[in-house]
């Protein structure tokens, strides 16, 4: 069987042995209800404020501040619609950009059918907003600005610290989907100033079904979903203690090792990027070229397909993707490259290719070949 290289890193991630060895104990043998008063529960009780701990000590935050959520998406969906609601005595305005994950746009326009306004903001060729038309679309009623920390699809690192200056100075709530930058950008929530920071177990080899959402403190926001007293009354529902145990022991691991993950995956994507520059014509990279997420390149191909792409590529064994996996049903171009400026035709012909723990020079040099042999073959 021919052997599975994965480089959609962006997608999800294998859960590490390390922290899949902390959690199983809570599936079976520390098996109790955090609420409950009895020391079973206090043990369950014990192992999520543990976590809690570690969260917060990886963003430099306060264990108080963090609420446990079942996703990224989740995170998001609490912290835009948690925020408008509980604000909307000042004001119905948003703002946020035309390549936010679904999560985030979605979201929006649902609120958006509740009465609220919503401003989506232009990004440049490379993906990055104009700190100047975030400015100026900040008016009376503006009560939260919600920019993603860096791009899912193309990588793209937005200014986080001048966004947050912005809003702090217009006395505005600043959300970030941080989903893709945890474990890959370092992130001191002391130096920046974010309100509301969203992340997701699995992309940093946690498990899957698991997220996180930072709220600083004296942020006025609501619960949107009822039930219990969980997450000191802000997030119902019976604590996941075992996901819990794994989305602090991923993210405590993700920052012990940062320096030399970071610089694995950015020498990866580096050679890759400028190997496939030189041996494929027409490849255009997309997003920035510096101030990108250390494992990703998206490039597209000059009249070719990803679908056929992605299907050549899968007999060969290798795992990648055209963009978003929350977005693989759908047939329309990304919403992200055609923000960039890419027409149709061109942004139908794009792989993201995102890098991981488990590739090596060896793996990305097969891949270049095996993209080297399709391309041509497809162009045929």
């Amino acid at each position: 069987m021919e052997k599975i290289r994965y480089f959609d890193h962006a997608a999800t991630t294998a859960t590490k042995e390390e922290v899949l060895k902390e959690m199983l104990p809570y599936f079976s043998l520390n098996y109790g209800n955090p609420s409950s008063m009895y020391s079973v529960g206090r043990k369950s009780r014990k192992a999520v404020e543990e976590a809690r701990e570690k969260v917060a000590k990886a963003i430099h935050a306060e264990p108080k501040e963090i609420y446990f959520t079942s996703c990224g998406s989740e995170s998001d969906n609490l912290a835009i619609k948690g925020v408008a609601y509980a604000n909307r005595e000042r004001g119905n305005h948003i703002i946020t950009t035309k390549i936010e994950h679904p999560a985030v746009l979605h979201t929006c326009q649902h609120l958006e059918r509740e009465g609220f306004q919503v401003t989506y903001l232009n990004v440049d060729s490379d993906g990055l907003i104009s700190l100047e038309e975030l400015e100026n679309s900040i008016c009376d009623e503006t009560i939260l600005i919600s920019i993603m920390f860096a791009n899912n699809e193309i990588g793209t690192i937005e200014p986080i610290k001048e966004i947050g200056e912005i809003a702090k100075r217009h006395h505005i709530y600043f959300h970030t989907d941080a989903v893709q930058a945890i474990g890959n950008v370092r992130i001191n929530l002391k130096e920046l100033n974010i309100d509301l920071l969203s992340m997701s177990a699995h992309k940093f080899y946690g498990p899957k079904g698991m997220g996180a959402l930072y709220v600083k403190t004296g942020v006025k926001f609501e619960k949107i979903q009822d039930g219990g007293h969980q997450e000191r009354n802000m997030r119902a529902g019976t604590e996941n203690v075992a996901g819990i145990v794994g989305i602090g022991k991923a993210i405590e691991l993700a920052y012990q090792n940062f320096e030399e993950y970071n610089k694995k995956l950015t020498d990866l994507r580096d050679y890759y990027i400028s190997q496939v520059e030189k041996k494929i014509p027409d490849a255009k990279l997309n997003g920035h070229r510096t101030k990108r997420l250390p494992g990703n390149a998206n490039i597209s191909f000059k009249n070719i397909d990803a679908e056929g792409l992605l299907l050549n590529l899968d007999i060969k064994g290798i795992c990648a993707s055209s963009g978003s996996a929350c977005s693989s049903g759908s047939i329309n171009p990304s919403h992200v490259l055609v923000a960039i400026g890419l027409e149709p035709e061109i942004a139908q012909g794009s792989l993201r290719i995102t890098f991981g723990d488990d590739n090596n020079k060896q793996d990305v040099d097969f891949l270049i070949e095996s993209l080297i042999q399709i391309v041509e073959k497809l162009r045929k």
